[in-house]
């Protein structure tokens, strides 16, 4: 595995200049890839940018992470997003999904302060966010999780009624699932552009989610390549919007991919092996039927959160030793983080040192992903694994994509076709920039390996085109400079 860009470069300075945009449109198309990026391919795409080169992530390639590092232009180990999940070492709990803004500023929280206009649509953590408008959803749930009715958390006020109104509410069940498909990616570009209409912001960011469904069910392959019309078309139509009002002349419009598919079929289960161990231990599951398990994590000795690829092991001091050893035995297990006590590859080498990352970080083989089971007989199954319940689990379940045999979602791993979390380079997701607004400049160099770009560079470099590099504060220079041209509109 390359290694990851936390690793290496050291931080960058930079000023603030003469802007070269007015507005940045940023579209967050998940799993696009430069290879996608072609005029037979995806014609608006190719159309809109000038340049599409690859973007080294942060390791771990997972969702949130990523997310926070081109937002925020810092690696895992300064803002402490290591997993789509928490662990809290207090109350021996784990959590996914649960997180609000807390104390994060992303681009678009410091670029307001800086005097711009801003917005977010989609992107993880946005609840709290004052970022002029945001939108993310937040469905009304009864106490044991089940939705009373579909509702999103908005910026300002009252622009979700607005957006039902228009729209119909947000498709919930086509943004995750086993139905989810581009439904809800084009709800999303719908309500970006009724939000340029509306508050015609300096800077749009919008999460794209539609091609993740085919990367995770299939990996790449046809059924990812038959998904790039539908979502460049989707794309198109919201680029169309941009170019039909006055403020097209000075738009830079910037495509990021977070991360590429891994082709995989070994699904690895590291609770598994810490049970068979004696390292976890179970409970009766309540609600549960005879014999449905759950995990006692404060009676564990060792317990390993999974996020696709990606494996954080929480346990007691006097375990970690024997779980270093039990879990780099297993088939798909391709490397075993550490603190640097072992001799063996750390987290500071991988840019993952944080006090919220495992004791041990497992990385899994280029064909291989983590699942969160610890049993093996269905029976033990807690009540909620059958269902779509991404709260409730304490592991990430991309099993929640195929429809069940027993309940609304399947318990055969073995159906997962593509993961993610692993830093190749033949899984560098792109980054596009384009516009009238930046018509002519060229992107310098990053830090990235195999001539891809840093994706700590973007965030800064988003600033540095808005004029307002100096409210980023990232670890490595923007790609554009002083030496670029162009002035707001």
């Amino acid at each position: 595995m390359a290694e990851p860009p936390g690793a290496a470069g050291g931080p960058g300075s930079s000023e603030t200049s003469e802007p070269t945009a007015g507005r940045v449109v940023v579209l967050d198309v998940v799993g696009l890839q430069p290879e996608h990026v072609s005029a037979d391919r995806t014609p608006e795409l190719d159309a809109a940018l000038e340049e599409v080169i690859p973007s080294e992530p942060a390791f771990p390639a997972l969702t949130v992470p990523a997310q926070t590092t081109l937002a925020t232009g810092r690696s895992p180990a300064e803002h402490g997003d290591v997993s789509s999940g928490e662990y809290d070492r207090e109350r021996d709990a784990a959590a996914f999904w649960e997180r609000d803004r807390g104390g994060r500023d992303r681009i678009w929280e410091t670029a307001r302060e800086a005097g711009l206009t801003t917005g977010a649509l989609f992107f993880q953590h946005l609840i709290g966010t004052d970022a002029d408008v945001a939108v993310t959803p937040s469905p009304i749930e009864d106490e044991d999780n089940n939705m009373l009715e579909m509702n999103c958390w908005t910026n300002p006020d009252g622009l979700y009624d607005d957006l039902r109104a228009e729209y119909g509410h947000f498709p919930l069940h086509n943004y995750w699932g086993p139905t989810a498909n581009e439904e809800s990616s084009r709800w999303i570009l719908s309500a970006a552009s009724e939000a340029v209409e509306r508050f015609d912001p300096d800077l749009l960011w919008v999460y794209v989610p539609h091609l993740d469904y085919a990367g995770l069910r299939h990996g790449p392959g046809p059924e990812l390549e038959a998904e790039l019309p539908v979502v460049d078309e989707l794309v198109g139509g919201f680029l169309a919007t941009l170019r039909g009002d006055d403020r097209w002349d000075e738009t830079a419009v910037a495509v990021v991919g977070e991360y590429g598919f891994h082709g995989v079929d070994t699904p690895v289960l590291p609770n598994v092996a810490l049970r068979e161990a004696g390292l976890l231990e179970t409970e009766s599951a309540d609600g549960g039927s005879a014999g449905s398990t759950e995990v006692d994590l404060p009676g564990s000795d060792a317990f390993a959160m999974v996020d696709h690829q990606v494996a954080h092991v929480y346990a007691d001091g006097d375990a970690v030793e024997e779980a270093r050893e039990l879990l780099a035995s297993l088939d798909g297990v391709d490397v075993v983080l550490d603190g640097g006590g072992s001799g063996g590859p750390d987290k500071a080498a991988y840019g993952v040192d944080h006090p919220n990352a495992g004791d041990l970080v497992l990385v899994a083989e280029p064909s291989a992903w983590f699942a969160y089971y610890w049993w093996t007989d269905r029976a033990e199954a807690p009540p909620y694994a059958a269902e779509m319940d991404i709260h409730a689990k304490p592991g990430f379940d991309p099993c929640e994509l195929f429809l069940g045999e027993e309940g609304l979602v399947s318990l055969d791993p073995s159906k997962v076709g593509g993961s993610h979390g692993r830093t190749d380079p033949g899984t560098y997701p792109a980054f596009g920039l384009g516009g009238p607004a930046v018509s002519g400049v060229e992107l310098g160099e990053g830090t990235g390996s195999e001539g891809a770009v840093d994706a700590r560079a973007i965030a800064p470099t988003i600033a540095a085109l808005l004029g307002v590099a100096d409210a980023v504060d990232a670890e490595v220079p923007p790609l554009v400079g002083d030496e670029t041209e162009g002035s707001r509109g």
